[in-house]
């Protein structure tokens, strides 16, 4: 095997590693370059906490404020403004101007007095500043002394023929005698978002400072999306409206409203009063993750939006530029309307509306009674949305009920179709033609592409980039939304000290990190993806207060990833510019979740030749947010407001093949706190290689185990397998089973090179990784996505990997990544065994 086996390196939540800030008085000083060096991250002589890794994509080194008036000119124009998303260019000026009382607004046109009141107000209610607005352009100063200024709002008209994304750009210009924001009406919306931002969040002087600079900006992307979930579910009206003006503050222009779902239909549809007499309500939810066997709460839930509920958000979303997209699931996650019109499915039922999570089979029946009902729906629903599209869902859609049911059936025998893949793309296309007629186009989710996709359809991406190609090679449009970069249910961090979530882990920095346009698209292809969106699933999001502390800081991530060019993204940058973002969502009381300090990271150290028995770190740390304090342990346990409070770098003696934990809470200056956040130093020598293996065969070995599992002891201590043979690949469902069985894969793999090593293992229900017989990862709990690491000599290392399914789900999931690179699947076809 070549060293493209795997490309592996170490973080602690599949995280790359942040570079690390000096603190100087009340900002940072200079970002270091990263070097790596004996694995691990040198700043200007401080040892950092990063090791193994590469940087993001830098446009520039770019160094951190270090205050107004400080520094050199070049080192004042390189840093970047405290905005987010970062704008695609700017330029700083000389001096600075002062708004206060005697500034002025200036408006050329009903738009963009629009815009102008909205900046009125809000100087008033955060500043108590009460400005004149006026119609037309400031008149010049008619001498030094005039302490009068402006700001001035130009709304130019939009431009035929040109990319969608030129109407939406703005130009902002700050001199010390005024700003002048100019854009087309969505681009002047977007600017004054920036302009929102310069100003400081919260001032005790009348008088507010504004630097000179200017600014010329506009998106990557003209999709720019953020999706939630209020099937599971629901979230009062003003919460979707603060939802709204989250998303509009970071220039995210659609809002993916999903409104349909097995456990609860959400939109009132006058014509079928049923759906929300029935369809909305459940009997109980499943509690916590009593999935399997099934708990559940014992409380009724329900509730639904009215018409003029949707017209009102619909209203409040166009005011702020953002599109909203409703989304009517079909054929699948339709048990709630099935509940209320059993009529429509393929067995009479009778159906509840589902309470317990996951997928159900039963789904729309492919019969004409249900085409009738799902155009009729749709004829209430495009008349509420003005938006192009309608998404119509599409994914999981279990086609059980369609292989027994005579109507499906004499359905593919007529329209010759070969399969329920196909049957399921003449149920798309059925509906596509009817919106077609009604001026919408069709989104759904990339199981669309199974069996034909419709003529006009745009894929939207979830499982992976696979379906966004496909769909961009076959010249349809793409919004890519991949789970392992896009769903913000996801953890953002160990699952022991996380709000209750669905599992998995996605970390602010790997979200931000996503590019995307697949490198493998080519210049035409690329064309065809229009943007990106995060999504929110609700299963564990019982609050709008938990809402907001899944989507916050990620959203911000993906603003910029949406917005901003690829080139001049840089994470470390995003970090500084991110605190600065806090105060402003402090001030409007929005939710969070308090990062990481920056520094705090996983640190493995191998011990070379002649090195001593015992290795020092020494750990540099800033708080993720402005003012906040550190509290921190070094004897594992937890910390708390009476443990030592972070003043100065802090030193781990860690002995050889040992290990020692720095952990920490931030306590920010209102008095919220943090979770537990903690990184390791682990001390270690290489594992030796062993001999291949004489007569190996290709692949690793696996056993396969029937039976109801309670544990992982339980499963590798089965006797008899029922099947025997060899694997390529972790693909668990092959075996043609979905419950009550579990797979042993065993065998060899080689190691290119010498290095730390990080491998990582998710399994839906449970799994473990060896290496060389040492258990690397057992996860006997939770399916979430655990890590570990591991210093390798070259050469090949013995693997055995476990994993049983119960119920529910079935996911198996191994990933390996060399020093230096990202995961990536485990590839096994230079395995041996």
């Amino acid at each position: 095997m070549g060293g493209a086996w795997f490309r592996l390196a170490y973080s602690r939540g599949e995280r790359n590693k942040r570079e690390t800030f000096e603190e100087i008085g009340s900002m940072r000083k200079a970002l270091a370059k990263l070097r790596l060096s004996k694995l691990r991250l040198a700043v200007s002589g401080l040892v950092g906490a990063a090791i193994g890794f590469a940087p993001l994509v830098h446009a520039d080194d770019r160094v951190a404020s270090v205050g107004p008036g400080t520094g050199t000119e070049a080192t004042r124009q390189a840093q970047t403004p405290e905005l987010v998303p970062r704008p695609a260019q700017f330029r700083h000026g000389d001096g600075e101007f002062t708004l206060d009382a005697n500034t002025t607004l200036y408006a050329n046109n009903a738009e963009a007095r629009a815009v102008a009141a909205l900046f009125r107000d809000e100087l008033a209610r955060v500043q108590g500043l009460e400005l004149s607005l006026r119609s037309g352009a400031p008149r010049a100063r008619k001498h030094q002394a005039d302490p009068s200024g402006y700001v001035q709002f130009v709304a130019e008209p939009l431009v035929a023929g040109v990319d969608a994304k030129a109407n939406e750009r703005y130009t902002l210009d700050v001199t010390a005698n005024g700003i002048r924001l100019a854009g087309s009406p969505a681009g002047l919306f977007y600017g004054y978002q920036t302009l929102r931002q310069l100003l400081p969040a919260k001032s005790s002087e009348r008088a507010l400072r504004v630097q000179a600079l200017s600014i010329e900006d506009q998106p990557r992307f003209v999709y720019r999306g953020m999706h939630l979930d209020v099937g599971r579910h629901l979230y009062p009206v003003d919460f979707i409206k603060r939802y709204l003006d989250l998303m509009a503050r970071y220039k995210l222009n659609t809002f993916h409203w999903h409104l349909t779902e097995d456990q609860g239909w959400r939109i009132e549809i006058k014509r079928y009063p049923k759906l929300t007499s029935i369809g909305s309500k459940r009997k109980e939810t499943v509690l916590g993750r009593n999935i399997d066997p099934y708990v559940g709460d014992g409380k009724p839930y329900g509730g639904f939006y009215t018409q003029d509920e949707v017209r009102e958000v619909v209203a409040y979303a166009r005011a702020r530029h953002i599109t909203v997209i409703p989304e009517i699931e079909m054929p699948g996650h339709s048990l709630a309307a099935l509940s209320a019109y059993p009529e429509l499915a393929c067995t009479p039922g009778p159906f509840e509306v589902g309470t317990n999570w996951g997928v159900y089979d039963d789904i729309y029946c492919p019969k004409e009674e249900t085409f009738k009902f799902l155009e009729n729906v749709l004829e209430e629903v495009v008349a509420l949305f003005p938006a192009p599209y309608l998404h119509i869902g599409g994914d999981e859609a279990p086609k059980t009920r369609w292989k027994s049911s005579e109507v499906a059936q004499a359905v593919m025998r007529r329209e010759e179709l070969k399969d329920e893949h196909e049957l399921q793309s003449y149920f798309i296309q059925r509906m596509e033609k009817f919106l077609h007629s009604r001026g919408k186009r069709i989104i759904g989710w990339d199981e669309i592409l199974e069996g034909g996709l419709a003529a006009d359809a745009t894929v939207m991406s979830w499982r992976g980039e696979a379906g966004g190609i496909a769909a961009a090679r076959q010249g349809h449009d793409v919004i890519m939304t991949p789970t392992q970069c896009c769903y913000f249910d996801y953890g953002q961090g160990p699952a022991e000290h996380e709000q209750w979530n669905l599992g998995g882990e996605l970390s602010l920095d790997k979200v931000y990190a996503y590019d995307p346009v697949p490198k493998v698209l080519d210049a035409a292809q690329a064309r065809h993806v229009l943007g990106v969106q995060g999504n929110v699933w609700s299963e564990y999001l019982k609050t709008p207060a938990m809402v907001e502390y899944m989507v916050v800081p990620r959203m911000l991530a993906l603003a910029e990833v949406a917005w901003t060019p690829q080139a001049d993204r840089d994470y470390a940058d995003f970090q500084r510019r991110l605190r600065a973002q806090l105060p402003h969502l402090d001030r409007e009381q929005f939710g969070y979740r308090i990062s990481e300090p920056l520094g705090l990271d996983d640190v493995v150290q191998v011990q070379e030749n002649g090195e001593p028995a015992h290795y020092t770190h020494r750990y540099t740390l800033i708080a993720s947010a402005p003012g906040a304090s550190i509290h921190y342990t070094v004897d594992g346990s937890e910390p708390t407001d009476a443990s030592p409070v972070y003043q100065g770098p802090i030193e781990l003696d860690v002995p050889l093949d040992g290990s020692r934990s720095l952990r920490t809470i931030t306590v920010l200056e209102n008095g919220r706190r943090s979770g537990v956040h903690s990184a390791s130093v682990r001390y270690r020598s290489y594992r030796p290689a062993t001999a291949k293996p004489k007569r190996a065969s290709m692949g690793l070995s696996y056993r396969l185990y029937e039976g109801l599992y309670s544990s992982l002891d339980e499963f590798e201590r089965a006797a008899t397998p029922q099947q025997r043979g060899a694997a390529t690949d972790f693909a668990v469902d092959r075996f043609g089973r979905s419950r009550r069985f579990g797979l042993q894969y065993e065998g060899y793999v080689e190691v290119p090179a010498d290095g730390v090593y990080r491998f990582a293992i998710q399994g839906d229900d449970r799994s473990a990784l060896y290496l060389d017989g040492e258990a690397l990862i057992r996860n006997d709990t939770y399916d979430q996505t655990q890590q570990a690491s591991v210093p390798l000599r070259r050469g090949w290392h013995r693997l055995r990997v476990a994993w049983y399914q119960r119920e529910g789900g079935l996911s198996l999931r191994v990933q390996s990544a060399a020093p230096g690179q990202a995961l990536r699947e485990l590839d096994l076809r230079g395995a041996v065994h």
